[in-house]
């Protein structure tokens, strides 16, 4: 691709409004209408936005925080932060009140950006904890008018802030901070989820945001052409690099659909060229099929099998290595099932899909690519800015993260006792560090060096992820074992949602599994079974063997001391709000361990 010029996003964003002044830049959907919204509107809205953030005090260098589920709001809010110099803070719309106290506390929050009355009043909550918080702007202002008065003079909204900045606007201004803003500036600021323990903010520089793109763009196969739908979160790296990233030095199109229970629905109107869907949106996605061929006639199910068998051969296969056979068996199942398929999920038009942010069943992986949806995986983390490693479109091996993208120098230190070691990266992507923790920065990176805590080996250029470092269990016998291989094996069944390896210093592996509530519901239902809600249906003995033939079969594809021999089925889902997963969904062990310690004895006696 050609070079990316040494601008930072918002200098980028004042170029596009003079080159690209009347192409669409973002649509968002209100009320099922789609807004469209030109590279011009968007710099003037920000720049706007911006300059009513200086007027209520904000400084270069100030601190905004963000808490909304993914809006063109949100980014106007960190596009006029970064015009006026300042630099933005995501907070997870699922966080409970504690959690987004905690984040805006220690970033030093001056003033918030709310998406409604929900996320104000968990703001309002810890005020106290918060002595530098100036300001609170709510976009939505349904509801305003119940808070006490004490609390009216804390509160402006989304548009009062935008029309104070169009009175004072001055293009002068802006210019200004832009001239002496630089790459190495910080602009982002991105909280880790803390599955081990409190969230660290890490600094994104400006440097580092550009730093990834040509990576992404030269693996994806992303340009101007390419359209998103923005729907994970905003306060995520992962959503940050197609949302903001990749869309303002690319010129790209970016959809806000109405909300994060439309996506589906959202997806279909859209028919994104690329997609990005965290292992829990592909397995939801590979749930609901089944739930739909539960459904079916036996005629279409009988196709639907066919098909998938046929085709099960070209999932890692190149296209241009199809034989004449191949592409004729293909297109038939394309026309008589797939096509079906993929317009039920929204993804037909989908040149290019990713996973990535966690872990995914390989299995699941190996499906989509069956059913014709290109998805690949990818790796990368917040202190890496992103992705740095992924599949080639068209060359997948099914089980690794790809080979390291453009731009990435990197080494695996050795571990000891094999070919497998940590990944230690190096690049223009390498976090600056974590907000108010030089610490853990000096232990994160060393002479330039960022140590992923990730423990890989190197496949045939491929980068195959073993498990995080501090995750690898050894068993009462002495044998290291990876628990997210087994936990993936096991989530690729449509029936478990959730599964938590217990095996450190055990004689034996056993599980806490979590069920998926939808799907288990629709096969009780297929086979008359009566239930009221989550534990009853739990604690009905068919489901039980149910799962008890389902890890029956993932243990069948790992070694015999990887196999579960036990398990206890959980009566509840596992929620953010009661500590046990993260706002990123991922489980807190910990936590779970010593919520479930009873239960876990009782798988050992």
């Amino acid at each position: 691709m050609s070079t990316l010029p040494e601008l930072t996003l918002p200098q980028v964003l004042r170029q596009r409004a003079s080159t690209d002044a009347q192409r669409i830049a973002i649509r968002q959907k209100d009320f099922g209408i789609w807004t469209p919204f030109t590279w011009a509107q968007y710099y003037q809205r920000a720049s706007h936005f911006g300059q009513g953030l200086q007027q209520l005090g904000l400084a270069v260098g100030g601190h905004v925080g963000v808490i909304a589920e993914n809006r063109i709001e949100w980014v106007l809010a960190q596009m006029g932060t970064g015009l006026v110099g300042g630099i933005t803070v995501g907070v997870y719309p699922t966080s409970p009140s504690a959690e987004v106290a905690y984040v805006v506390g220690h970033a030093d929050v001056e003033i918030i950006v709310c998406e409604d009355q929900e996320q104000v009043d968990k703001v309002l909550d810890a005020l106290d904890e918060l002595p530098r918080l100036k300001k609170i702007i709510v976009i939505e202002t349904k509801g305003l008018r119940s808070f006490a008065s004490q609390h009216r003079a804390l509160i402006n909204t989304f548009d009062e802030i935008e029309r104070l900045g169009a009175s004072v606007h001055s293009q002068a201004r802006i210019d200004e901070i832009l001239e002496r803003q630089r790459l190495d500036d910080v602009g982002l600021m991105i909280y880790t989820s803390g599955s081990t323990g409190k969230p660290k903010g890490a600094m994104i520089s400006w440097r580092n945001m550009r730093g990834v793109v040509p990576g992404m763009s030269d693996r994806l196969r992303l340009n101007a052409k390419t359209t998103h739908l923005s729907y994970l979160p905003l306060c995520h790296v992962a959503e940050q690099m197609l949302t903001t990233f990749c869309p303002l030095y690319l010129g790209s199109l970016v959809n806000f659909g109405e909300s994060i229970r439309t996506v589906q629905e959202d997806l279909r109107e859209v028919a994104p060229t690329m997609f990005l869907g965290v292992p829990r949106i592909w397995e939801k996605l590979h749930a609901s099929i089944n739930i739909k061929m539960m459904e079916a006639s036996c005629l279409s199910r009988a196709l639907y099998r066919r098909a998938i068998a046929a085709c099960a051969p070209l999932a890692e296969k190149p296209r241009n290595e199809w034989s004449l056979a191949e592409r004729l068996s293909f297109s038939l199942s394309y026309w008589t099932v797939f096509r079906a398929l993929q317009n039920f999920i929204g993804l037909r038009e989908a040149q290019v899909a990713l996973t990535g942010a966690a872990p995914i069943p390989v299995d699941v992986v190996r499906y989509f690519r069956i059913v014709g949806v290109p998805l690949v995986e990818a790796y990368g983390m917040t202190e890496s800015t992103g992705m740095i490693t992924a599949h080639q479109v068209d060359k997948v091996v099914v089980g690794t993260v790809g080979p390291v993208t453009e731009g990435v120098e990197y080494r695996i230190a050795p571990s000891g006792h094999d070919s497998s070691g940590e990944l230690q990266i190096k690049g223009e992507m390498v976090f600056v560090g974590y907000y108010k923790n030089p610490e853990a920065t000096a232990q994160s990176v060393q002479d330039g060096w960022l140590h992923t805590g990730d423990v890989v080996r190197e496949v045939d250029g491929q980068i195959k992820i073993v498990d995080r470092l501090k995750d690898i269990m050894i068993t009462a016998g002495g044998k290291n074992l990876t628990p997210s291989e087994i936990e993936n094996t096991m989530k690729a069944s449509p029936y478990i949602k959730e599964c938590v390896i217990v095996a450190e210093g055990r004689k034996f592996v056993g599980a806490l599994v979590m069920i998926d509530y939808e799907t288990v519901g629709k096969w009780a239902e297929a086979n008359r079974l009566t239930f009221t809600h989550f534990r009853s249906l739990v604690e009905t003995p068919q489901v039980r063997q149910l799962i008890d033939s389902e890890i029956a079969g993932g243990n069948a594809k790992l070694a015999q001391v990887a196999q579960i021999r036990k398990f206890h089925l959980l009566t509840k889902e596992l929620d953010h709000d009661d500590g046990e997963v993260t706002a990123t969904m991922k489980v807190r062990r910990s936590s779970i361990y010593k919520t479930y310690a009873t239960e876990i004895e009782a798988l050992y006696h």
